[in-house]
């Protein structure tokens, strides 16, 4: 059984826990963007991404889109 749960408005900390590449995009109102190196080790950040969902599925936690943009039925 998997819980899912809207994501949005929740409030966390963008971590980088190893060293894969990360970056936090910025977007100007022209659509131009400048990707940001990640070197802040813990980011304080609100989600406000209507599409983002999170899922607890068989121990496991992760972020992803909604069900429906991921073409699962609830």
């Amino acid at each position: 059984m998997v819980e899912i749960k809207p994501a949005t408005g929740v409030n966390g900390i963008l971590l980088r826990v190893d060293y894969d590449t990360f970056v936090f995009r910025v977007y100007a109102a022209d659509h131009t963007f400048v990707d940001y190196d990640l070197r802040h080790s813990d980011l304080c950040m609100t989600i406000t991404d209507p599409d983002a969902f999170f899922y607890h599925e068989a121990g496991e936690h992760y972020l992803d889109h909604a069900p429906e943009t991921l073409g699962k039925e609830l």
